[in-house]
């Protein structure tokens, strides 16, 4: 979940407080009300009786009552001052939230200058793409017979929980349906803490690793510890990860919330990946990777797989396929790399 809906949630979660509080001061107001309607009509018994019993009795229930009502207040001032501390706090999450909207509207205006120097990078790569498109014919020609998909999902119990288990099935069905299903293995592994990342890549040695679950906007992605709770491992970790990882890597897909500097990082070690310029939903998420993993079970390249997982967003009628980003180490190119063999 990203963190602006988090604050949001806070918000109202705050408002519901106040007015909980505001119903609590309500009743014991009319408690007050009700200790003064009674204390009158003591006093007009007094006024209307001479029986010295009567007026002494009326006298002590007047009193009781006046002591019912200094309690009473004294509630009152408790709620009072609750009210005051979360109506303080409602501020603060207001605050957060507005903060939050700033930063994404200024990750918007970003988007665009990126977009500009991608077309300026995409124009720079014309002159190399004889070269790269020879080098790719020869690449595709060794590739393997089989490959692994290594999925790694994290989804910690204090975190908003995800649908991952559907994401996996989608995919399954998906590479299920596709011409080279036979050449695709998809493993999945579950609860990922950051010992499992390396003991799992060197168990499977895997071409395509992804990473399925939460992501922070400080570049940091979110598996567990041993407790089942949120554990940040960095982007510095993550690649330096990836670099040591097995030879057959040839992609990492970060299928997380803020992951786009992560990918970008990353392919400075392996061919190519994919990350999320901004949050990503549930939904969008298993729509887009289901697509993408059939699209690369049909011998597609890699640019075209992409593509087409951004056009099934668009079908799908989710409005996010500008949130998915596709980077590629310098001497490759997107239309070159394919992970499955046509043969």
């Amino acid at each position: 979940m990203p963190i602006i809906d988090t604050y949001r949630n806070n918000v109202t979660r705050k408002k519901g407080e106040i007015s909980r509080l505001m119903e609590q001061k309500a009743k014991e107001q009319k408690k007050i009300a009700e200790a003064n309607r009674k204390i009158h009509s003591a006093q007009r018994q007094m006024k209307s009786t001479k029986s010295l019993t009567t007026i002494q009795n009326r006298q002590k229930d007047i009193y009781k009552y006046h002591e019912d009502i200094a309690k009473v207040e004294n509630k009152i001032a408790d709620i009072e001052h609750k009210i005051a501390q979360r109506e303080k706090d409602l501020q603060n999450e207001q605050k957060k939230v507005s903060n939050e909207e700033a930063k994404e509207a200024k990750k918007s205006a970003k988007k665009h200058e990126q977009f500009q120097r991608e077309q300026l990078r995409s124009l720079q790569n014309v002159n190399h793409k004889l070269v790269e498109h020879s080098e790719a014919i020869s690449k595709l020609q060794e590739l393997p017979k089989e490959i692994t998909v290594l999925f790694f999902a994290s989804n910690p119990r204090d975190q908003a929980q995800l649908s991952l288990d559907e994401e996996v099935r989608s995919i399954k069905e998906m590479i299920s349906k596709s011409r080279h299903r036979d050449v695709v293995n998809f493993e999945s592994c579950w609860a990922v803490r950051p010992g499992d990342i390396l003991q799992h890549i060197n168990e499977y040695e895997p071409t395509i690793v992804h990473f399925s679950g939460h992501g922070s906007d400080a570049d940091e992605l979110v598996l567990m510890d041993n407790h089942g709770q949120t554990k940040l491992v960095s982007m510095a970790a993550l690649v330096q990860a990836m670099s040591v990882a097995n030879d057959n890597l040839r992609m990492v897909f970060f299928n997380t919330c803020y992951s786009k500097n992560q990918a970008n990082s990353v392919v400075e070690h392996v061919e190519c990946a994919i990350g999320m310029n901004t949050s990503i939903t549930d939904h969008a998420a298993q729509v887009f990777s289901a697509q993408f993993y059939s699209s690369i079970g049909f011998g597609l390249s890699v640019e075209k797989a992409f593509k087409q997982a951004k056009a099934s967003l668009m079908l799908e009628g989710i409005a996010e396929e500008d949130t998915p980003a596709l980077f590629v180490k310098n001497e490759f190119n997107a239309s070159d790399i394919f992970i499955v063999s046509e043969d």
